[in-house]
């Protein structure tokens, strides 16, 4: 029987390396470990690897493949070691992992006490350069704003909105899903909820007409209480006011350092 050609492995001659190759966009379910415990979701993945010059292209069923042999639950210490097993199946010093997902979380409103689940866009990054590994977080928290200056003009009433706020943090040591979503609930006007009854109702807006912020509040607020971790070596937090007497959007953004 003859042998199958191996084209990927040959050599390229136009001199010139690839910093990053591989999938994009794979989605497979995994288990998450976070503080909480553990929960099932589905992930997107895109994993990628730097290639020599002289190779003319990857191994693209490896990734896949490596994914298939997965039985250990996702965590900070378990990306790290999923990245570096990447890299070393395709024979490269350099590689990333990108795996962005649903995260849910149960939370009890503040007056009735009825628990509900509320969604969070997570998205977790592994990167290895040159053996180096670095890790970063990114977490999208939905909150409730309410305008400082609306409240100060009107004789009743102040406009208020939801608001995206999303944190990136590159991190030396776990921090964990949970911390980030609870430091930026505590800036916001008030937190959400996906269940409330009547009281609940009554309870947030009131909350969060005693607690107005800007866009740009928000930022500075959130940027604040992270500068105060040392297990953060630098973050952006972006905030986007979805506002509810324009057609706009208000934004703000902060990198540290």
């Amino acid at each position: 029987m003859n042998a199958i050609a191996d084209v990927q492995s040959t050599r390229d001659l136009r001199n010139l390396p690839i910093n990053q190759v591989g999938i994009k966009d794979l989605r497979f379910p995994i288990i998450l470990s976070s503080d909480e415990g553990e929960q099932a979701t589905v992930a997107r993945l895109t994993m990628t690897v730097r290639l020599p010059a002289e190779q003319k292209g990857t191994h693209m069923s490896r990734f896949v493949a490596l994914m298939e042999q997965e039985t250990e639950a996702m965590s900070f210490g378990h990306l790290q070691k999923l990245t570096r097993d990447m890299a070393a199946l395709l024979e490269s010093e350099s590689g990333k992992i990108t795996v962005s997902f649903p995260f849910f979380r149960k939370k009890t409103a503040p007056i009735s006490a009825i628990q509900s689940l509320m969604d969070y866009d997570v998205t977790l990054i592994g990167e290895l350069e040159n053996g180096k590994y670095r890790h970063s977080i990114k977490v999208l928290v939905p909150v409730t704003s309410l305008c400082p200056c609306s409240k100060e003009i009107s004789q009743y009433g102040a406009h208020n909105q939801r608001s995206h706020v999303t944190v990136t943090l590159t991190v030396n040591e776990e921090v964990g899903i949970e911390e980030i979503i609870d430091c930026v609930e505590n800036q916001a006007s008030c937190q959400l909820y996906g269940l409330l009854k009547r009281p609940d109702e009554k309870h947030v807006t009131e909350k969060a007409y005693e607690n107005p912020k800007f866009v740009e509040d928000m930022v500075r607020d959130v940027a604040t209480a992270l500068m105060a971790d040392k297990r953060i070596e630098s973050f952006t937090v972006e905030s986007e006011n979805f506002e509810s007497i324009h057609n706009h959007s208000a934004y703000a953004y902060i990198a540290y350092p």
